[in-house]
């Protein structure tokens, strides 16, 4: 099989990384909105994928390897080296995946950067909002107190 293989790694390779790079936007999305909900969920689904993608990385260094090994090169042969010893269509085909690898991961790395910014912010506004309070917590909003009266009482805790 020998180049097919590894053909049919690197495509579900970019799909996994696709699918990260989707989920990572999602993520993104949860951060903007605020809804902090939401991200314990989005960031369980972006390990899920980075893990699918630890195993694709796998199976490719093995089959990569054989490949390898048949044409010639040392068994940790990069993606740029196979295609120079692959004959066409490989050769093309491997040119494509890898050019399709570096875009995605100038992207992935690009949306990673701008969550981690968004992450620092959003703890920073929560620090901010803690310390204006002095000891941690606060009242605030319409409510009515034990004997009747009505106030303001949203309890705010520094666990957040």
């Amino acid at each position: 099989m020998g180049l097919r293989e590894v053909s049919a790694i690197l495509w579900r390779e970019r799909h996994l990384l696709e699918l990260l790079l989707f989920k990572l936007d999602e993520e993104q999305l949860v951060l903007a909105a605020g809804r902090t909900r939401w991200l314990p969920r989005a960031t369980r689904e972006v390990e899920m994928v980075l893990e699918e993608i630890r195993q694709t990385e796998l199976e490719r260094s093995v089959e990569v390897s054989r490949v390898a090994n048949d044409l010639g090169l040392p068994a940790g042969a990069s993606l740029r080296q196979l295609a120079d010893a692959a004959q066409p269509p490989w050769q093309g085909m491997l040119l494509e995946h890898r050019q399709a690898f570096l875009t995605l991961t100038d992207e992935i790395t690009a949306l990673v950067q701008t969550n981690r910014e968004l992450l620092v912010r959003g703890q920073k506004a929560v620090r901010d909002v803690l310390a204006s309070i002095g000891d941690g917590k606060v009242e605030v909003g319409a409510g009515y107190g034990g004997a009747g009266e009505s106030g303001r009482h949203f309890l705010i805790d520094e666990a957040l």
